[in-house]
């Protein structure tokens, strides 16, 4: 079994109450479904809010009262009275939604089978040991953890208790100087593509050193006791499938084309871009150009879809062709389940409820917390 595998099965022992679709909703119409949410959403009003990342496909951003990133999201959510947040993302997005709406808010993701591979790649168990075994290399150095929003609370509870914090993609860099201001090694969780494309703008790529969870020892002792910078080995499937040969076709044989993508992309990747960012700058960039402009999207591919069709004079291609793919996880996100999820609320039934247990969700709020000081 490849590690990815073994990553995402991890990950859905998190939850142990997987429910299988009901055979009366696997075979519904198009035509039949939009009928049946436009009437779940009419009979829930203000109670309902529903949330469609970025990277959901057409048939489920359409019935979304926001559509953005995880973090964005989840603040789209806190900032309504609703009662019911329905999150068309994965796992570690509608945890952090349930870190942060209220009490009386509660978090439904429409498939539990809606796990991120990367999540999965920093289990709880796997960075306890980690941490441990840090400690004992770095010479009495202050570790500090921080983390990528795309963790799970569990995760993002144990930054905020050893003295770290959590950072999006656009706030990296602020995090680790911050991180660096409280202590003399940061320790980076879980993209390492991240990690190290931050850790180049910072001028420090050279101190940096990876740490394989799957490995024995981690990494190299020397390397890791001279570090200042570990970087967890772990990645987004969609973005590292990206390569600089795909930039160098595009260019070839698009020579007015632009190239935008995610800094969860290989460094080389990014190095050959002419914009890195967040999908909210992916977004404003494709926005903000001029018509008859044409951009190679590196991110996941129905985004790049959504954004050649919100803007049709702009020409929006994926950067990899038909090579392109779509997230795993996002995937189990069927518009199926969304009606199963929204008609179960009609009848006062809570489905797919996802609810961070008490102490782990006041210290990922810690962590979090600490990233909205930067």
């Amino acid at each position: 079994m490849e590690t990815a595998d073994i990553d995402t099965d991890l990950s859905l022992f998190k939850y142990d109450h997987l429910e299988r679709l009901p055979d009366a909703y696997r075979d519904l119409t198009e035509a039949e479904r939009t009928r049946r949410i436009d009437a779940a959403r009419e009979a829930l009003g203000d109670d309902l809010v529903i949330l469609g990342h970025n990277y959901q496909r057409r048939e489920i951003v359409e019935y979304a009262d926001f559509v953005g990133d995880s973090y964005g999201l989840s603040r789209e959510a806190a900032a309504t009275d609703a009662a019911h947040v329905v999150f068309c993302g994965v796992t570690f997005m509608a945890e952090s939604a349930d870190v942060i709406t209220d009490d009386d808010q509660t978090v439904h993701l429409p498939s539990m089978e809606a796990s991120c591979p990367m999540a999965g790649m920093a289990e709880a168990l796997q960075v306890d040991a980690a941490w441990a075994e840090l400690d004992g290399l770095t010479g009495g150095d202050t570790v500090v953890p921080v983390t990528y929003m795309n963790s799970y609370a569990d995760l993002k509870a144990f930054c905020a208790e050893q003295g770290g914090l959590v950072c999006t993609s656009s706030n990296a860099a602020d995090a680790f100087e911050w991180a660096f201001d409280r202590g003399d090694v940061v320790l980076f969780l879980p993209d390492k593509h991240l990690g190290r494309n931050t850790a180049h703008d910072l001028g420090i790529a050279d101190a940096a050193v990876e740490w394989d969870p799957w490995a024995d020892g981690g990494a190299d002792r020397e390397a890791v006791a001279d570090a200042d910078l570990v970087l967890w080995d772990g990645y987004c499937q969609v973005h590292e499938r990206f390569t600089a040969e795909h930039v160098a076709d595009v260019r070839e044989e698009r020579p007015d084309a632009n190239v935008v993508v995610h800094p969860e992309c290989r460094r080389e990747v990014v190095e050959a871009a002419d914009v890195v960012g967040s999908t909210a700058t992916i977004r404003e960039t494709v926005a903000d150009a001029d018509p008859g402009e044409t951009w190679a999207i590196g991110t996941e591919i129905h985004l790049a879809n959504h954004l050649d069709r919100w803007h049709p004079e702009v020409e929006v291609v994926p950067l990899c062709g038909d090579a392109c793919m779509d997230c795993n996880a996002m995937r189990q996100i069927d518009p199926n389940y969304l009606t199963w999820v929204l008609e179960g609320l009609v009848e006062d039934e809570k489905r797919n409820v996802v609810e961070v247990a008490p102490r782990e969700k006041d210290l990922a709020a810690t962590a979090m917390e600490r990233m909205l000081e930067l």
